[in-house]
């Protein structure tokens, strides 16, 4: 398993690409009906959502781990 703090960086990196790729994502399904261009979007977002709480969920981990950690030298 990865190290908690490489798989928070691999999920940061990967929501400020689909952030930072938004306007890109628009041209390039310009040319789809609207129901496609809504539908490319919407898991964009989706994705972007799900990023965001694994984001969350990881910190928190984190957090516990490194409060957990001093109390195992004991």
């Amino acid at each position: 398993m990865l190290p908690i703090e490489l798989r928070i960086n691999r999920a940061q990196r990967l929501l400020r690409m689909i952030e930072e790729d938004a306007p890109l994502l628009a041209v390039r399904v310009a040319a789809l009906s609207r129901e496609r261009q809504n539908s490319a979007k919407s898991y964009a977002q989706e994705l972007a959502m799900l990023t965001r709480a694994e984001i969350k969920r990881l910190m928190e981990e984190k957090a516990f781990a490194d409060t957990a950690e001093p109390h195992a030298a004991d």
